[in-house]
């Protein structure tokens, strides 16, 4: 059986946005509390969250969440890779597939769900979503990779130079939804995402 674990990342400043992003309002929920439901209904058996950037605002209201690990990066301010191996290092030793989305990049739960059940039956290392030939996010790897996911620095541009290394032997999935490319930074992005979100059938 495929252990799933998912690292949602949290830590960053909202400064285009005006507000907490992690806070927002989406699906009758807060925004983190949505993404933290969509990955654990789509397969995910534990979710790693890791809150930097006023993580006293954002992370109580999830503590208690079953299948849930909150933490905070002090360091999240050197830059995304810290947070993200921050969450790598509190995965369970049993996980065979590690999910990495960041809050600001809500996605429906079937589409989650797709993505990994693509990924486990494809056996390739990586599996990433792709829409008009650009690819998406969340970007799924198997535990084999985690010594390279464990040396990613902003220096050498993160996850992107793991993806680059496999691009020839990993799993592309087609979405033909632009959804697995939003990411919210501005209130008009939150719009936008909104229209997409609904029309993912």
């Amino acid at each position: 059986m495929s252990l799933v674990s998912a690292i949602l990342l949290s830590a960053g400043e909202s400064s285009r946005m005006g507000s907490l992003k992690a806070l927002l309002p989406w699906q009758g929920s807060t925004l983190i509390q949505y993404q933290i439901n969509a990955l654990r209904d789509a397969g995910a058996s534990e979710v790693v969250v890791v809150g930097g950037y006023k993580s006293d605002q954002i992370l109580p209201s999830i503590e208690n969440e079953p299948g849930v690990v909150v933490i905070s990066n002090p360091n999240y301010y050197l830059g995304k890779t810290t947070s993200i191996k921050a969450g790598l290092e509190n995965l369970s030793s049993q996980s065979n597939t590690i999910l990495i989305l960041a809050v600001d990049q809500p996605r429906p739960m079937m589409l989650l769900s797709k993505l990994i059940s693509a990924h486990i039956n494809s056996g390739k290392s990586i599996t990433m979503p792709v829409f008009n030939g650009k690819s998406g996010h969340p970007i799924l790897f198997s535990s084999s990779l985690m010594p390279e996911l464990m040396n990613i620095t902003e220096e050498t541009e993160g996850l992107r130079a793991i993806s680059r290394r496999y691009r020839d032997s990993m799993n592309l999935l087609d979405i033909d939804n632009g959804i697995v490319n939003a990411d919210l930074n501005t209130p008009e992005d939150v719009e936008s995402a909104r229209q997409l979100f609904d029309q993912y059938g």
